[in-house]
């Protein structure tokens, strides 16, 4: 199994899809969970801020998330093979 190299989220650049491997284990794991997003799942980074803020997007949902919080936030770089923005039909 040939190792992926993991980033902190916020190194991702916009329009990246992404695999999240650790989330902070305390208050923030709680809220991600609530909003659907655990370890493994994959995210789309939609626009980076000034000020170095995020915004994320699972399934339809947008959320904004600090630069504090991004930078322990470790992911992977996902596949654009597998989006959920492929048409089926």
């Amino acid at each position: 199994m040939s190792a992926q190299r993991q980033y902190p989220l916020s190194k991702i650049k916009a329009g990246t899809y992404v695999t999240i491997l650790t989330i902070p284990e305390d208050n923030y794991k709680s809220q991600f969970i609530r909003f659907g997003i655990i370890e493994g799942e994959k995210i789309y980074c939609m626009t980076r801020l000034p000020g170095g803020t995020l915004i994320i997007q699972k399934n339809r949902q947008e959320i904004a998330i600090g630069p504090a919080l991004a930078a322990k936030i470790m992911v992977q770089l996902g596949s654009l093979l597998t989006t959920e923005h492929s048409s089926s039909g």
